[in-house]
């Protein structure tokens, strides 16, 4: 039972069925087997150069491509016109939505569980 909790992201007190308990490494492994999938879809302005996603930043007037990028082999990305930046998909969506990296890992289950 230890084992799956632990696998399962389960805090400490919590039962192994509550819907915010995140197993961050997994869910990181699992939206960046799906990056490029998910770049299309969260930044739909953009386009892949290389190994990259270059987009316009929707949190700000970004007139063109360019600034904003997602390394879509290691997941990271930023913003190089304001210094924004994450290491994963997860702080991706996080800033995106500007919501917390928990809520964004939830929201990310939600939309990798619809698509499997």
């Amino acid at each position: 039972m230890a084992d799956d909790r632990s696998r399962l992201g389960t805090a400490k007190g919590r039962s192994s069925t509550a819907p915010y308990d995140v197993d961050f490494p997994s869910m990181r492994a699992l939206a960046l087997a799906e990056i490029s999938d998910l770049c299309w879809r969260w930044l739909p302005s953009g386009r892949r150069v290389g190994s990259e996603w270059v987009a316009r930043n929707p949190r700000r007037s970004d007139e063109r491509l360019g600034s904003f990028k997602v390394n879509l082999v290691t997941g990271r990305w930023a913003d190089f016109a304001t210094g924004d930046k994450g290491g994963d998909p997860i702080s991706l969506l996080a800033y995106l939505r500007c919501v917390s990296q928990s809520e964004a890992a939830r929201l990310l289950r939600r939309e990798l569980g619809e698509r499997r």
